[in-house]
C-alpha cells in the first residue's frame, strides 16, 4: 500500500485529526491533549499510537511527561501525490 494512501486512512478518523491540529504548532503533553480533544487518556493514547506507527508525529520524554509533536513528512508525501490531481 502506498505510504500516501496508509496516511490516508490513518487521518481519516476524526479524532486523529483533532489530535494533529493539536500538535500542528508545538509539542504538546498527553494531559494537554486529552483536555483539548475531551476524551478519556486511554483513548487519546491509543490514537496517538496509530499516529506515531503512521509517522505522522513524534513523542519524546521529558521526565515523567511524553510530548508528541507533529512530523510534516507523511503529509507532504500526500500532497505531493495529490499534485497531479
Amino acid at each position: 500500500m502506498p505510504v500516501a494512501t496508509a496516511v490516508l486512512e490513518v487521518i481519516a478518523e476524526p479524532t486523529r485529526r483533532r489530535l494533529l491540529d493539536a500538535v500542528r504548532d508545538g509539542e504538546r503533553s498527553v494531559s494537554e491533549l486529552v483536555e483539548m480533544v475531551g476524551m478519556p487518556q486511554p483513548g487519546v493514547s491509543r490514537h496517538l499510537k496509530v499516529l506515531r506507527d503512521a509517522g505522522l508525529v513524534d513523542v519524546r520524554r521529558d521526565a515523567q511527561r511524553r510530548l508528541y509533536r507533529l512530523r510534516p513528512e507523511p503529509l507532504m508525501e500526500i500532497d505531493a501525490w495529490l499534485e497531479p490531481y
